[in-house]
């Protein structure tokens, strides 16, 4: 594996990693006449993050490469901005998560084509799924905010 390709899955670690708390913190501070839906939504979208987290770092292990493993690393790296814990509608909550939903599907695309030109198909048929997960997740958002 090439040094890139090692540091985009770290960082695509890094990212899952805050994005499964920033999706904790939505979930425990939205308000609003839509709470329950919404409340329940978020918690099924932090509970796919945990075997995203594995799967990378296993990836990241069985290439030869060590994955980032602590919240101080992470947060070096991060592209994602994260959030006061105060609460929230969610109607402001959902967009934020689309955006986020967005930009972990174009991490996951980079990876995906890098892996592609490089042939580790273990790791291209891994963010192919990713991918279809985050597709799909950004549809329900978009739908949600109708």
């Amino acid at each position: 594996m090439k040094q890139e390709l090692s540091n985009q899955l770290n960082q695509y670690l890094a990212d899952s990693a805050v994005l499964y708390i920033k999706l904790h913190n939505l979930h425990w501070n939205v308000v609003g006449p839509d709470f329950k839906p919404v409340h329940e939504y978020l918690e099924g979208l932090y509970d796919t993050m945990p075997e995203i987290l594995d799967e990378v770092a296993e990836a990241l292990k069985m290439h030869g490469e060590t994955p980032l493993a602590s919240l101080k690393d992470y947060l070096a790296v991060t592209d994602l901005e994260e959030l006061p814990s105060k609460e929230l509608r969610s109607l402001e909550i959902l967009p934020i998560v689309k955006g986020d939903m967005i930009s972990m599907k174009a991490e996951a695309d980079a990876i995906r084509s890098e892996a592609d030109a490089e042939g580790l198909y273990d790791l291209v048929a891994m963010m192919e799924g990713h991918l279809g997960g985050y597709s799909k997740t950004i549809w329900f958002l978009e739908s949600m905010m109708k």
